[in-house]
């Protein structure tokens, strides 16, 4: 049944989130940019194995916009992979703030930021409105297309979860310092949501550029796919 894949993604990006934004929000000083890229990427190889024979682990509105543009989704699986993914985003979220929230030391939610993107002064870096949306497009553009490349063919899929972990921990290192990197709307949106509820609205505000940026850069990445292969098989 397609509920079931839904729900795999949905777990799957609760795991994606509550582990990555968790350990930027809870122990980002102590790991680092570096530790935190590989909280994300770890949690992409954990649930590629876990969910990849479900779903495919999506766990990324990005990604199953690269699929769907590619032909490997139908409208009605791209609606429900995205349902599934978001949802997942903010239970995981909600979890997370229950979290931080009984632990005594670390000063509550809003201390801890909740692992939510930003630019301008919600960024260690500064970077403008313009400089987070070119920076995400480029990184869901490479991250996607390192998905949409090691998936489209089966003698791959055996390593497909590690490639794309890595990857993901790859775009992590550059775009922390930056924006936090998204790469993926609903990891995004929950945190932001999150943080709205505890009358924080700044990454509310500023998730529109989390939200449409790496749409356009997995749009991009899949458009690019496609040329690639319809040049190689004229060549052929």
């Amino acid at each position: 049944m397609s509920v079931k894949k839904y729900v795999a993604e949905a777990f799957g990006t609760f795991t994606l989130m509550f582990f990555g934004c968790g350990s930027a929000a809870v122990a980002g000083a102590a790991l680092g940019n570096l530790g935190i890229a590989f909280a994300f990427g770890l949690s992409i190889v954990a649930m590629a194995f876990a969910i990849g024979n479900v779903s495919g682990c999506h766990i990324n509105p990005a990604v199953t916009l690269g699929q769907f543009i590619d032909g490997r989704l139908s409208v009605g699986g791209l609606i429900g992979y995205r349902i599934g993914q978001f949802a997942g985003a903010i239970i995981a979220a909600l979890a997370l703030m229950l979290v931080i929230e009984n632990c005594a030391d670390l000063g509550g939610v809003a201390a801890t930021g909740l692992g939510c993107n930003g630019f301008g002064e919600a960024s260690s870096s500064g970077i403008s409105m313009f400089g987070a949306v070119l920076v995400e497009v480029i990184l869901t553009c490479v991250f996607v297309l390192a998905v949409l490349g090691v998936t489209a063919d089966g003698k791959t899929g055996h390593f497909a979860g590690i490639v794309i972990g890595l990857t993901l921990t790859f775009v992590h290192i550059m775009g922390i310092p930056l924006t936090g990197t998204s790469v993926n709307p609903a990891r995004s949106f929950g945190p932001a949501l999150v943080m709205a509820f505890e009358g924080n609205t700044l990454a509310l505000d500023q998730v529109w550029v989390f939200i449409c940026a790496p749409l356009v850069g997995a749009a991009l990445a899949a458009v690019i796919f496609r040329a690639y292969k319809s040049f190689y098989s004229a060549q052929a």
